[in-house]
């Protein structure tokens, strides 16, 4: 696979699945219709803001992440070539998994959807039996003691405040 083509099919995928999860599905659930906000409190809003404007820049380099470092795209039909120890990955082990829940958690809470938050608690609870079922033993077989270093120095969901310095 070319270097471009990672790009393109990486950009196809983000378009893809993120796109249909974090926004479509806040969408058919809200309608991004301003409800009131939750408990009746603006912060929540401001709070959502926040998420959202902190979540997509992850998101996104998380992709490149991959196009770029791990010689590949986030879609199964085209893995990486090389375990990604860069970017955002240097903090936490998912960060496009904790971008999404960011994006979804943020549209619930500017739009004071409670369906919304619900609709993420699936999402996340989605996300971590993935991670933990499928996606973490099909990275131990295929990088073997590599993964398992990252894995004793970067946390799956809460990121680390220092960056991880990998030794490869």
């Amino acid at each position: 696979m070319k270097h471009a083509d990672k790009i393109v099919g990486s950009l196809i995928f983000l378009i893809v699945a993120p796109g249909t999860v974090a926004v479509y599905g806040p969408w058919a659930f809200c309608r991004w219709y301003f409800a009131p906000p939750l408990l009746g409190f603006y912060s929540f809003r401001v709070m959502g803001v926040v998420m959202i404007v902190a979540g997509l820049p992850v998101l996104l380099d998380s992709f490149v992440q991959f196009a770029i470092k791990g010689l590949g795209t986030p879609a199964p039909v085209a893995p990486p070539q090389r375990l990604v120890v860069s970017g955002w990955y240097r903090y936490v082990r998912n960060p496009m998994y904790v971008a999404l829940s960011l994006l979804i958690f943020g549209q619930g809470m500017l739009f004071g959807s409670l369906s919304v938050l619900e609709y993420g608690v699936c999402v996340w609870a989605g996300f971590f039996v993935f991670v933990v079922a499928y996606e973490e033993p099909a990275l131990r077989r295929k990088f073997d003691g590599e993964f398992e270093e990252f894995c004793a120095h970067v946390p799956r969901w809460i990121p680390r405040l220092k960056p991880y310095a990998s030794r490869g």
